[in-house]
């Protein structure tokens, strides 16, 4: 076989090797996609500060002591 034929077919041998190698990785982190989401969404519950409660809100029908809040 020609050296040149060979370089050739050693260097698509290599870089397939390394597009295979790349999409083996990818389908990896495609697979654990689910649990790497559920980890980062237990992690930022447990550090998360505690929330505030929020007070009940007013009818809105009533419009009693509406000019002394808004001043």
């Amino acid at each position: 076989m020609p050296v040149i034929v060979e370089v050739f077919l050693v260097s698509g041998a290599m870089i397939l090797g390394v597009f295979a190698v790349f999409l083996l990785i990818f389908l990896l982190a495609l697979t654990l996609l689910p649990v790497e989401k559920s980890l980062s969404k237990a992690v930022w519950e447990l550090t998360a500060p505690p929330r505030r409660k929020t007070a009940s809100p007013e009818p809105a029908t009533s419009f009693k002591g509406f000019s002394q809040k808004h001043r």
